[in-house]
């Protein structure tokens, strides 16, 4: 785990190689079909489970993530992969999976969900209290009324996982010094590989800006690039900051998790190969203490 461009994914392959493990995504944005370069997939996403997998018009959450790691996992049948070396940027994933998360809440409906986006704060305020007068959902906050909202109306039942218990060691990377620069060349990176291209080719498959995958950071700013609404230097600086701003929410989730162990980033190959060995040690200690 770690903020976005902090080297996740370099070096959950190194010690996926290092360890014999199975590469598996935890990126909420990943999972997209036809979302890869804006989403900073790696070269080696072959290799990764739960990846490029879902159509960008579709909703996606946390539910449908556990389901589709219980069927990764039921394929394996009597001989699972003994070490799952997981990366992603999207912190509930992680924490549904290492803590035991057994019911959720569906992806949201999308009629609903656009009735309530048609509804303004003070609309969306008396309906919650209507139906929760004691309720503890900041009242100020749009987003959190309108998702409250949301679970309350959607009749659908939560998503049930039967997951097996984990032995599990968590490692989150620091963000080296330079992390705005690396942002900005990231970013850079990204157009030069052909983003700009990429968003052409959904918009000309009738994928709408609205689309759940076109919710991840930079895609709107694309299109609006495409269509001559921002120039590339706005576009560069839009990103720089909804990026780095990602970038300090998932810090801040990432310091109440349970359990990390933080890392310098920048680890070289031996050690790589001492990590590995180390994190092979912690988990044969706790899988002797079950």
């Amino acid at each position: 785990m770690g903020p976005t461009g902090s080297g996740k994914s370099d070096l959950a392959e190194a010690l996926s190689d290092a360890m014999g493990g199975r590469l598996v995504n935890a990126d909420a944005v990943q999972v997209y079909r036809g979302l890869d370069v804006g989403t900073g997939k790696s070269d080696r996403a072959e290799d990764y489970a739960l990846i490029s997998y879902v159509d960008p018009i579709e909703e996606f959450g946390v539910g449908r993530y556990l389901q589709d790691f219980a069927s990764f996992l039921a394929a394996f049948r009597e001989s699972p992969p003994s070490d799952l070396v997981l990366a992603g940027g999207t912190g509930l994933y992680i924490r549904a999976l290492t803590e035991g998360y057994t019911e959720l809440h569906p992806p949201p409906d999308p009629a609903l969900r656009a009735e309530l986006a048609a509804v303004d704060l003070p609309g969306l305020r008396e309906r919650l209290l209507s139906l929760d007068p004691s309720t503890k959902v900041d009242l100020a906050n749009p987003v959190r009324v309108r998702r409250a909202l949301e679970r309350m109306l959607d009749p659908r039942p939560p998503i049930r996982v039967d997951l097996p218990r984990f032995t599990v060691c968590k490692l989150a990377l620091t963000p080296p010094p330079d992390h705005a620069d690396r942002l900005r060349t990231r970013i850079g990176a990204m157009l030069a590989a052909g983003w700009v291209q990429e968003v052409e080719a959904l918009m000309a498959q009738k994928v709408p800006r609205d689309a759940p995958g076109m919710k991840a950071i930079g895609y709107d700013q694309v299109v609006d690039l495409i269509q001559g609404r921002i120039s590339m230097p706005e576009l560069v600086d839009a990103v720089f900051s909804a990026t780095k701003a990602y970038g300090k929410r998932q810090m801040t989730w990432l310091r109440r998790e349970p359990g990390v162990q933080w890392l310098e980033p920048l680890i070289d190959s031996e050690g790589v190969r001492r990590l590995a060995r180390q994190l092979k040690e912690q988990l044969d200690r706790q899988e002797k203490k079950r």
